[in-house]
């Protein structure tokens, strides 16, 4: 068996083996290109193991290799000590140093996607960054306007048809009006880009019974539902919803050292960045809707406050996410009538033709009974947690653990170190 590392650049790839004690020589560079790919490919034994560090083309390179070898080891840059913390860097010392952790057994690789969740979150993050030059745009107009001394628009929409004919109307600086002549065409550039790519993660969405699934829950609309899909990929590689939480960086930092109790701290922020804003989104939207998780966020808010209670309801959300995906359920707290709006909505974006105002197909909106109804189901589970909750909490033990502190939401040892330390019994010596 050989240990294969590659150093990949944009133009070439340098080439290490590791065979036979564990010392790596190189064995040249070859060219980034399918074609030479696949040439390396079919020259490599069943029994070969390559390893490369996740960059750009690193997918790609893996799918065209992981037919032809034992495994490929996909692996992250960020772990790679040995080559970030180097006195000596260079693409030879880069590539040796791979097939030598490989050969130790020292790398774990990534996970690999597909090539659809691949796309699937290309157009995501370009979404995102469309989203984001627009916002830009806009903010820059505002501050030609503050400069120019014309104070708040009178509309509240600066950008609406209102908006846009008052904005007309201004008389501006020459050098003031090229900037919001310029701002204007760059917002009408990114509307276009970011419609066409609705339209095609609607389609996505509509042909996916995850999406759809995670559409029933509150504030998960069409945009977050495949921006959680495209950064999950597969959920069976998340054993628990740990694992889950974990990943998209909502687990709290924890510090501990000798005898002192586990402390958390803020938010890890590991992972995908655009996943979590879509589920703290979806939270502060979920905190305004009747149910269970507006009651859990406001048991939060009330001793920590609102921005941390959308953070702790953002991970409540990534959690029922888990067991939502892994049983293949609906939530069982939806409203049926909202659901069915937003998989209309999709459809509509997607390209679906407007139905006739009257068809004998399932009606889409909902009646005013039907509303009541949804309404007072929410508002009786939403009840019914509050009282678990106040009952979980009258009956639980206080001042127990390493981590009960006085003051502290939680008084029960938690799950690591500081619940082992709290429950070991005295040393023998």
């Amino acid at each position: 068996m050989r240990c294969i590392g590659l150093d990949v650049h944009q133009c070439f790839c340098v080439v290490a083996i590791c065979e036979g004690g564990g010392q790596a020589r190189l064995a040249g560079r070859i060219e980034t290109s399918r074609e030479q790919l696949a040439l390396f490919a079919a020259s490599l034994a069943p029994t070969d193991r390559v390893v490369l560090e996740a960059t750009g083309p690193a997918f790609a390179i893996a799918r065209i290799l992981a037919p032809h070898v034992a495994e490929v080891v996909v692996a992250n840059a960020s772990e790679v000590r040995a080559i970030s913390h180097a006195r000596v860097k260079s693409d030879n010392f880069d590539a040796r140093t791979l097939a030598r952790l490989l050969w130790a057994g020292m790398l774990v690789s990534v996970w690999v996607p597909s090539e659809e969740i691949g796309a699937l979150r290309r157009r995501v993050a370009r979404r995102a960054s469309l989203v984001r030059q627009c916002t830009r745009a806009k903010n820059e107009i505002h501050g030609a306007l503050a400069r120019c001394l014309l104070g708040k628009p009178p509309v509240s929409d600066l950008f609406g048809v209102k908006g846009r004919a008052w904005l007309a109307e201004q008389c501006l600086a020459a050098d003031e009006a090229e900037t919001v002549t310029g701002c204007l065409a760059q917002i009408a550039f990114c509307d276009q880009q970011i419609t066409v790519i609705d339209r095609q993660l609607a389609q996505f969405a509509v042909a996916s019974a995850d999406a759809k699934r995670l559409m029933t829950i509150p504030g998960i609309g069409v945009a977050s539902a495949v921006t959680l899909i495209a950064a999950i990929g597969e959920i069976t590689r998340f054993e628990d919803p740990r694992k889950l939480v974990g990943y998209l960086g909502l687990d709290p930092k924890v510090r501990q050292s000798g005898d002192a109790p586990a402390r958390g701290g803020k938010i890890s922020k590991r992972g995908n960045a655009q996943a979590r804003s879509v589920l703290v989104e979806a939270a502060w939207a979920a905190m305004r809707t009747p149910g269970p998780l507006r009651a859990f966020g406001q048991r939060v808010a009330a001793r920590s406050g609102g921005q941390v209670a959308a953070v702790a309801v953002a991970r409540k959300i990534a959690v029922l996410a888990w067991h939502l995906l892994t049983r293949g359920e609906d939530y069982a707290f939806a409203k049926p009538s909202l659901v069915r709006k937003k998989i209309r909505d999709a459809e509509l974006a997607a390209g679906a033709p407007r139905l006739p105002k009257r068809h004998r197909g399932q009606r889409v909106s909902a009646t005013k009974a039907e509303r009541e109804a949804e309404q007072q189901l929410a508002e009786h589970a939403e009840t019914a947690y509050k009282r678990i909750s106040a009952d979980w909490a009258a009956s639980r033990p206080t001042n127990v653990g390493a981590g009960a502190t006085t003051g502290r939401a939680s008084q029960k040892p938690s799950r690591g170190k500081a619940a082992r330390q709290a429950q070991a019994p005295e040393p023998a010596l």
